[in-house]
């Protein structure tokens, strides 16, 4: 845990920054598992320093209608589906608005499994997990994330974020055993504040990342 406040200047860099810091998982069974699409480039940095396995966990947010980056809740690979009731409860959603928006997720969460998930599927049972995000910001998708990968049965759970803002800790420690995080500015309005370049990182991105490293 860290409350430096630091700039990155693109993800790799902020993965760069964060496998130092977990520099001393190597010595573990460590298996890590990145959030598309923005947690890959972070992920991929932190795979390849600590020389284990970069797999993807496959999450949306349920979107709340019409306001669509407030997140009511989110969805993972394996079903788990984490629903907050005080958002639905104050912003007046339906029940058919709320399955109607987590029926087109399931279908883009689909869809990316077929695209990123072509040639992996590693046990993380017993393992020690390194969960990668490039941020977190209302943490709905880090939530449903976790509890997504403490079904598996993992020996340890790390969270591993450039930047997030102070509650995080509280809000997500008591589901992980360590929590990583390079820079806690103290006024957090938004991940991308934390990185010179923040652009959209899109499919064929992740998928040269996700795709073995060529033979050197």
């Amino acid at each position: 845990m860290s409350h430096t406040h630091r700039m990155f200047s693109d993800r790799q860099d902020a993965g760069r920054v964060l496998a130092g810091i977990l520099a001393p998982y190597k010595t573990q069974d460590v298996v890590v598992l990145a959030l598309p699409r923005g947690g890959i480039p972070v992920g991929r940095e932190i795979a390849t320093a600590l020389r284990v396995p970069l797999e993807v966990l496959v999450v949306r947010k349920l979107g709340v209608p019409g306001h669509d980056e407030y997140a009511m809740g989110a969805i993972a690979s394996g079903g788990e589906v984490v629903v907050d009731d005080d958002i639905v409860r104050t912003m007046d959603i339906t029940p058919e608005q709320l399955r109607d928006v987590t029926a087109r997720e399931w279908r883009e969460l689909a869809r990316r499994e077929r695209l990123y998930l072509t040639h992996h599927g590693t046990e993380i049972k017993d393992k020690t997990v390194i969960l990668v995000d490039d941020g977190i910001a209302t943490g709905a998708t880090m939530r449903v994330a976790l509890l997504t990968i403490r079904r598996a049965l993992p020996a340890r759970v790390v969270a591993a974020v450039p930047v997030a803002p102070r509650s995080a800790f509280r809000r997500f420690g008591s589901l992980v055993d360590d929590f990583v995080v390079a820079s806690c500015p103290s006024r957090f309005q938004a991940v991308g504040d934390a990185y010179q370049d923040f652009h959209q990182v899109s499919d064929q991105e992740v998928r040269a990342l996700l795709s073995p490293p060529a033979v050197r």
